[in-house]
């Protein structure tokens, strides 16, 4: 059997791609031979995508884990430290266990989210309500840093409040990690078009283009040291993407360097009242 690699243009594209392809030569009667070729590209894209998304993993463990064993060094010797540098080694520790369990339960959810296709329940969200919860856990999160308004002009959503605060919740929170003190954050509901839309608008940093079609793949970061200062796990944005699939949603991001960004939510009409 022999893998051979074929780079071939894609419709309506000028960029070429490779395809790989398995080549079996089988043996057909005394004097007659079959040759079978099979595609395989997407078992290998899959393969691919399956030992880099635990390389990802094992490097986002690590660091944390690195940070606790090299504390604990220091507290089995009882005459290292005093009792000052012992509450400030605890500290350090308590907050790399924190986003491990987080980075933990952020693996879960997004598991349980690619399993299933559709919500387990729905019912109409109230949206002015979601939207004042989302409000003060930001201002929460914020502690000050960041002035939150909210604008709530639309109607109910048909879907799962659970899963819609989790995916609005990630919004939100990505805002205020990644903007600077003194910022304005923009929570808005509204109907444009027909469709319903929730927006989540910054006057933070921006994001350059190049780096907006890949901002929703896992542990994607455009800025890696800032994440992980930011106690960021690298999974918010796919947790988003797979919610609002599963409320035929989509996910809009729009955003300039040095002007802030919009991520936008949009849904489908007949989510909107009255129910059809």
């Amino acid at each position: 059997m022999r893998t051979v690699h074929s780079p071939f243009a894609a419709a309506g594209t000028s960029a070429a791609r490779t395809r790989v392809y398995t080549i079996r030569v089988v043996p057909l009667g005394d004097a007659n031979k079959l040759l079978v070729s099979l595609d395989v590209t997407d078992a290998r894209r899959v393969e691919s995508m399956r030992s880099t998304f635990v390389a990802n993993v094992s490097h986002e463990l690590r660091t944390p884990l690195t940070v606790v064993s090299g504390f604990l060094e220091y507290f089995i010797d009882d005459g290292a430290l005093d009792a000052e540098q012992r509450r400030q080694f605890a500290r350090r520790m308590s907050e790399q266990t924190a986003r491990m369990l987080t980075l933990v339960d952020d693996l879960l959810t997004l598991s349980r989210l690619e399993a299933e296709d559709a919500p387990a329940s729905e019912e109409a969200v109230d949206m002015a309500e979601l939207l004042l919860q989302l409000r003060a856990e930001g201002e929460s999160l914020s502690d000050g840093r960041h002035r939150l308004e909210v604008i709530c002009q639309g109607p109910a959503l048909r879907g799962n409040r659970k899963e819609l605060h989790s995916a609005f919740g990630n919004l939100v929170s990505n805002a205020i990690r990644y903007m600077p003190a003194g910022g304005e954050i923009v929570i808005e509901w509204a109907v444009r078009d027909g469709a319903g839309v929730f927006s989540v608008r910054d006057s933070g940093v921006g994001v350059a283009a190049e780096h907006l079609p890949r901002l929703t793949e896992r542990f994607y970061r455009v800025d890696r040291g800032r994440s992980r200062d930011t106690g960021g796990t690298g999974l918010g944005l796919a947790i988003v993407k797979h919610i609002l699939l599963r409320h035929q949603a989509s996910l809009s991001i729009a955003s300039e360097v040095g002007a802030g960004s919009t991520f936008s939510a949009v849904f489908p009409d007949w989510r909107l009242p009255p129910w059809k």
